[in-house]
C-alpha cells in the first residue's frame, strides 16, 4: 500500500479562517479566483505599467473596500501580503497575498475583513503582526523606529487593549528617547499582557528593558501627585 501522507496541523491563521468562513454570509455569489482580474485590480489604483501602489492608489482602495486608512485591519491586510513599505503594495506582495486570500475583486476582500479582523483577536497571530509592524512602520536606513511613529503605531496596535497605555504615551512625550529599538518594542507588548495595570506584579530585579524600568519609576511618581492632588 502507499504511504499515507501525514496530515498538515493546522496554523492558528487556519483555524481563525474556518471561524469566520463558518460565521460569516456571503455577500456575493462565490467564483473562482482569477489572476488577470486580480492583476487589473491592482492597476485600477495605480498606472497600467506601474508595480508600485503608492498613497493616492490606497486611498481610493481603502475607499472602496469601506475601511478607514488608519484602520487596524490595514496592518492585518499588509501582514498578509506581507509588505515592506508603509502606505505601498508592490504588484508582487498583491498577486502573492491576494492569492493567498483568494480575493480578486473589492466585494471578495470585504468578505475577507472579518477574517483579517479575528486574526488581530488571536493572541499567537497577533503577537506576530504586532513584531511585523516595527518593520513596516520603520524607516528601512534605520534599525530604530523614530518615537513620534512608535507612538503611533503603539496607538494603533495597544491603545484599545493596555490600561497603561495613554500613561505609557505621556511618558514618552517627556523622555529623553529619540528612538525604540526592536527589543524595546517587543517587550512593551510582554509587560502589556504580562504586569497588572496597578504594577502589583512588577518585579524589580525582572529582565525589562531600562526603558520600562524608567516608566515604572515614572508612573509610580506621577501616580502619586495624581492621588495627592486629589481631595480628601
Amino acid at each position: 500500500m502507499p504511504s499515507r501522507r501525514r496530515r498538515r496541523e493546522p496554523s492558528n491563521e487556519d483555524t481563525v479562517a474556518k471561524k469566520s468562513r463558518s460565521q460569516q454570509p456571503r455577500r456575493e455569489v462565490p467564483t473562482e479566483f482569477n489572476k488577470k482580474r486580480c492583476l487589473a485590480w491592482f492597476h485600477e489604483y495605480t498606472g497600467p505599467n506601474e508595480e508600485t501602489l503608492g498613497p493616492e492608489g490606497m486611498e481610493k482602495f481603502c475607499e472602496d473596500i469601506g475601511v478607514e486608512p488608519e484602520n487596524i485591519v490595514m496592518l492585518a491586510l499588509a501582514y498578509k501580503l506581507n509588505a515592506k513599505n508603509m502606505g505601498f503594495f508592490t504588484l508582487e506582495e498583491w498577486m502573492k497575498g491576494m492569492t493567498e486570500l483568494q480575493c480578486d475583486t473589492i466585494g471578495k476582500l470585504q468578505n475577507r475583513l472579518d477574517y483579517l479582523r479575528a486574526m488581530l483577536n488571536d493572541p499567537v497571530i497577533f503577537k506576530n503582526i504586532y513584531r511585523f509592524a516595527f518593520d513596516f512602520a520603520r524607516e528601512k536606513d534605520q534599525r530604530s523606529m523614530d518615537t513620534d511613529t512608535a507612538k503611533a503605531m503603539l496607538s494603533l496596535v495597544l491603545g484599545k487593549n493596555w490600561p497603561l497605555f495613554s500613561y505609557f504615551h505621556q511618558f514618552l512625550e517627556q523622555a529623553k528617547y529619540k528612538v525604540i529599538n526592536k527589543d524595546q518594542w517587543c517587550n512593551i507588548l510582554e509587560f502589556s499582557r504580562a504586569i497588572q495595570p496597578d504594577l502589583e506584579n512588577y518585579d524589580e530585579d525582572g529582565a525589562w528593558p531600562v526603558m520600562l524600568d524608567e516608566f515604572v519609576e515614572w508612573l509610580k511618581d506621577n501616580k502619586l501627585k495624581d492621588d495627592s492632588a486629589m481631595p480628601s
